[in-house]
């Protein structure tokens, strides 16, 4: 799988989560969501870090990168 097809599989999730959470069911495994999101952001900051340190033009999205590390330990929390 390369970078373009992996980042499909996380636009698909984004949407199946949002759907899925415009009609919330209970509020069971919320704890386990904001995990799972957590985690997620987490290695989205990783990635996107990662592309930066390749580019041409590095530096461009490490406020993007600090954001969403910050929103990764603020649902961890």
């Amino acid at each position: 799988m390369n970078e373009y097809e992996a980042s499909l599989v996380i636009r698909s999730g984004a949407e199946q989560l949002s759907a899925a959470s415009s009609d919330p069911r209970s509020e069971e495994g919320y704890a386990a969501v904001k995990a799972n999101i957590s985690v997620a952001l987490e290695r989205l900051a990783e990635a996107l870090a990662n592309f930066e340190a390749s580019s041409r033009a590095p530096n461009r999205s490490i406020g993007w990168v600090q954001d969403l590390r910050r929103v990764a330990d603020d649902l961890g929390e």
